[in-house]
């Protein structure tokens, strides 16, 4: 028979565990999740939140819904989930255009969101490469003969949106090359897409998974990979840094944001969740087609990188005056 100092010890030993245990326990998200995506159906970025949102809706067991949200460069999309409450129920698939555009559109806090410290970062989910291509209808075959097409007759280039880092790349190599293409933004990949094949606009500066299927059919031609490298994905392209432009170099990514004051336990989670998913073969699979490689790792990885890209293209776009069209 036990005493009253071992049942006294046994309380307070069964009174710790419990404690501890649902101390440690992982949020519940316990009713459907929202990723929001600010931009149009259809482009990348659409692709891949639907393509999470289904192995997530699995593992936890609730409904994940993709509500597209498009508009000024990504910016009422991203400040509706800033002002979302605060419990990973609503959450932002954000491509890197989302570091930068602030400083083209001049929004902030007061009147867009604050990409610093409006957010919690959930995950990195891929990175990608830019390529320069030209409509089959502008007869452009090379980076060269397009400079040199610039530089003789008014040329235009379409981006995804103002802000974004195909608008920036746009500009950089306009400086690098001394020419002046003018940037035509559009709302969304898939539209400028459209209107590149339709030869309405000559010059693109995309994700190759956008364009695959037009290259393929000779619709669209590649012309350069904005990488320090080759890309293995078009290794036959030789990279802009290959063909004089040294400085012109950029890599996009797609990250995974929560507001700002979700709870450490539910980021945890959600992070957890996804690197498994993005370690799915068949998910790897699918995310090369998008021209993009998984990437993952804790949710620092992406507040190191949305933080990189806040200060570098900020300084870059201030030292070419790049403003919203």
């Amino acid at each position: 028979m036990k005493t009253r100092r071992q049942w006294f010890a046994a309380a307070l030993l069964c009174a710790a565990t419990c404690f501890n245990g649902h101390a440690s326990e992982p949020a519940h998200l316990d009713r459907p999740v929202t990723i929001v995506v600010a931009y149009p159906s259809g482009g990348d970025t659409d692709a891949l939140a639907r393509l999470l949102a289904e192995k997530l809706s699995v593992r936890l067991k609730q409904p994940v819904i993709v509500d597209n949200r498009p508009g000024a460069s990504g910016v009422i999309g991203s400040s509706y989930v800033a002002k979302a409450p605060a419990d990973g129920h609503v959450l932002l698939l954000a491509p890197s255009t989302f570091s930068i555009a602030q400083w083209v559109l001049k929004t902030g806090a007061g009147n867009g969101y604050d990409v610093l410290n409006g957010f919690t970062p959930v995950i990195e989910l891929a990175s990608v490469s830019l390529f320069l291509v030209a409509g089959e209808q502008a007869g452009l075959k090379s980076v060269a003969q397009a400079m040199a097409a610039a530089k003789v007759r008014p040329m235009v280039y379409a981006s995804p949106g103002a802000g974004s880092p195909m608008h920036i790349l746009g500009e950089m190599l306009n400086r690098a090359a001394k020419v002046r293409i003018d940037h035509v933004p559009y709302k969304g990949v898939a539209p400028a897409v459209s209107d590149l094949v339709g030869g309405h606009v000559p010059l693109s500066y995309v994700t190759l998974g956008s364009v695959a299927p037009h290259v393929a059919t000779g619709k669209i031609r590649v012309l350069a990979v904005a990488d320090p490298q080759r890309s293995p994905l078009a290794p036959d392209v030789p990279t802009l840094r290959e063909l004089g432009y040294r400085d012109v170099e950029m890599r996009a990514w797609y990250g995974l944001f929560a507001p700002k004051g979700t709870k450490a336990e539910t980021v945890r989670a959600l992070n957890a969740h996804l690197n498994e998913i993005l370690r799915l073969p068949d998910v790897a699979s699918r995310i090369a087609t998008l021209g993009a490689v998984a990437v993952g790792g804790p949710a620092e990885v992406l507040g190191k990188t949305n933080a990189g890209d806040f200060e570098r293209f900020g300084r870059i776009v201030q030292e070419l005056g790049i403003r919203a069209e």
